[in-house]
């Protein structure tokens, strides 16, 4: 099997101080943040950024200044900006942190109701697009996939050339609307990609570990962080995302796959090396 990537997903759009205190708004909690996943074993950085009050943002400005103290204090991580953003952005508004170039950058592949009146929208046009601007930079993206509909999506524009070979998953399972996150749905997920990818598997909330510890096994990559979930154990905030990032490396080592370095990932990933 190949070493395993640990993505830390260390803010979200939408968790907040509220949730546990602390998930990060400010640059330099961001950093700390950041500094906290990498040093427990994160290669890749998943970055959404944040005002100081903890509004949403996809200020290419804001994501230039987390960045920056992000390779500061932890220079040879991978930074993986969202183009999710939050819902209700605009698509120029989700696509500001492409034009600071980044290694990686997610591709959401479908629209999925997040709950109560929120849609989160990826027309097919703007699928196209997204990718088509992504392409342009060198970006790799990574296809995010709340449902089975949204890898069928991915293979078709792959198919066409939109969104290159080899592609590297996220399936993000648990999210209302989106596929459920039990065993038997990573199993599925996995089991309708082409042969020749990656993939990454996120459980959301009390589901983060179990998916891990089967993303683990399965010879997959790993998404942990305060994004998809604030508790170390039923009941018990984590006081980081380095306390959830080593959380999983106990996992791993205990089912013997070794954690990469980011130059490992790098390898896997197929992106240039630093």
């Amino acid at each position: 099997m190949q070493k395993l990537i640990i993505t830390a997903c260390i803010c979200g759009a939408e968790v907040t101080k509220e949730h546990n205190p602390a998930v990060p708004y400010t640059v330099e909690e961001i950093a700390r943040e950041a500094k906290s996943a990498y040093d427990a074993g994160a290669s890749i950085i998943h970055l959404h950024v944040r005002e100081d009050d903890g509004t949403p943002t996809q200020s290419a400005k804001r994501f230039k200044e987390c960045i920056d103290a992000i390779l500061k204090v932890c220079p040879d991580v991978i930074i993986q900006p969202s183009t999710g953003g939050a819902v209700g952005m605009t698509n120029d508004e989700r696509l500001e942190p492409i034009t600071l170039n980044p290694e990686m950058a997610t591709l959401d592949c479908g629209t999925c109701n997040f709950g109560g009146d929120e849609i989160f929208i990826n027309t097919e046009n703007m699928i196209i697009d997204f990718a088509q601007k992504m392409n342009a930079r060198g970006i790799k993206p990574e296809v995010e996939c709340f449902d089975k509909g949204m890898i069928d999506t991915a293979i078709r524009m792959n198919k066409k050339g939109i969104i290159p070979s080899p592609m590297h998953f996220d399936f993000v399972l648990g999210v209302n609307g989106g596929i459920s996150a039990e065993a038997r749905d990573l199993v599925f997920m996995v089991g309708s990609i082409p042969p020749g990818n990656t993939w990454t598997a996120a459980g959301i909330g009390r589901a983060q570990f179990p998916i891990a510890a089967q993303a683990i096994i399965m010879g997959g990559h790993v998404r942990v962080g305060f994004e998809d979930n604030v508790f170390i154990e039923k009941g018990v905030q984590a006081k980081s995302n380095g306390e959830l990032v080593a959380k999983a490396v106990r996992l791993a080592n205990e089912l013997g796959r070794p954690i990469a370095t980011p130059a490992e990932a790098r390898e896997i990933l197929g992106l240039p090396q630093k």
